[in-house]
């Protein structure tokens, strides 16, 4: 269905409106909130993937793709652009519309000693196949007392992308990070995404890895070491993207992005905010995170998944747990509402957090600004 509208809309101005719909300033802006110079050589994150994808085929045999438009149709997103006429149809495998069933064909593989990589068109669609990732991929290697590895990657897009509804916007950063046995990635930048999916692939356990469809275009300055086909980046590890000394915000996936602007926004009225890129969601890099509000005293998580029983609730309970006595102010909490996702474009926007409600937070916590309860 999805992959049918992408053809109808094609690459014209009709279907950049719709992507652009969300974005809350312009390119240069962004740019220069994430304080990138304009003379680095840049790469995409769907150029970031189809490489990574493309440089782990050619170093292992074992490794194979398989997913619904993967092939014929080089990706819903074209992230698996040209890897059918490199591979043939024998590793990069089209499906029917039956995630249940490719899902547990894949798992069944890796079992046998592959390593095939499963493309979701979105990752709401991998509630088909929850089954197979959570009690056949995440439980076999403990269950066999370590005789079975499940070497296994779960990729597609993830979260709210613009105007596609409460059942294709869902985040699942929590949903999977609840599950041992699994590893939970969800890259923010082109390095991010070329590092973690590489590593992704060589582990030998089950990685579900989140990308934005909103993240696929955006252009991000990479490194020669990025480009070299042996990089890859740990898992489990966070990145400080922007140092600060008054406030930490974490993030991850496309609220990096955002949260870099509030960053920005921020030292312009004298508060220095310090940006954590989470990366990898589970296992979490609570060292990381509890390192720096050691340091600032003060912590906003943003997400844009539901509240309730979110990735900021688990980040929220590590630092009461380990740097308690170390907070000079109340943690601050953003996420998306507590509500399926909205259609309309107006309230879609409500429905998710923007660099305003970050900046606010921020405020708040350094006492900047009247607490909510005040203004109520």
């Amino acid at each position: 269905m999805l992959g049918a509208a992408r053809r109808q809309l094609g690459s014209g101005p009709m279907l950049g409106q719709v992507l652009r719909r969300l974005r809350p300033a312009t390119a240069a802006a962004t740019e220069a909130a994430r304080g990138y110079s304009a003379a680095a050589r840049e790469m995409t994150v769907r150029e970031a993937l189809n490489t990574a994808l493309d440089e782990e085929m050619s170093a292992d045999p074992s490794v194979f793709l398989m997913g619904e438009e993967v092939g014929e149709y080089q990706g819903a997103y074209k992230i698996t652009k040209g890897l059918l006429d490199k591979y043939g149809p024998d590793r990069v495998l089209d499906t029917p519309i039956t995630e249940a069933g490719f899902t547990g064909i894949a798992v069944g593989a890796a079992y046998q000693g592959l390593r095939p990589v499963v493309e979701f068109m979105t990752f709401n669609f991998s509630m088909q196949a929850i089954d197979h990732i959570i009690n056949s991929a995440a439980k076999s290697n403990y269950m066999s007392a370590g005789q079975i590895s499940v070497p296994i990657v779960f990729r597609g897009p993830n979260g709210a992308a613009a105007g596609v509804g409460a059942q294709h916007s869902q985040c699942y950063a929590a949903w999977y990070a609840h599950v041992p046995g699994l590893k939970v990635l969800a890259p923010y930048s082109a390095e991010d995404a070329r590092g973690l999916l590489k590593s992704a692939i060589r582990d030998p356990d089950p990685v579900v890895f989140l990308e934005n469809e909103l993240l696929y275009g955006e252009s991000f300055p990479i490194s020669a070491e990025v480009l070299d086909s042996s990089f890859s980046l740990p898992i489990g590890k966070a990145k400080i993207e922007r140092e600060g000394k008054d406030i930490t915000i974490t993030a991850y996936s496309k609220m990096v992005g955002y949260a870099l602007q509030a960053a920005e926004i921020l030292s312009k009225e004298g508060i220095s905010a310090e940006v954590i890129n989470l990366r990898s969601i589970r296992p979490l890099d609570r060292a990381a995170i509890n390192a720096s509000v050691r340091k600032t005293n003060r912590l906003v998580t943003l997400e844009e998944g539901f509240p309730q029983h979110g990735v900021g609730s688990e980040i929220c309970m590590s630092v009461v747990e380990e740097s308690f006595e170390y907070l000079d102010a109340p943690v601050e909490r953003i996420a998306g509402a507590d509500v399926p996702m909205p259609y309309a474009a107006n309230l879609e926007r409500m429905a998710v957090p923007q660099v305003d409600d970050i900046v606010r937070a921020a405020k708040r916590a350094c006492y900047r600004a009247a607490p909510m309860a005040a203004t109520a």
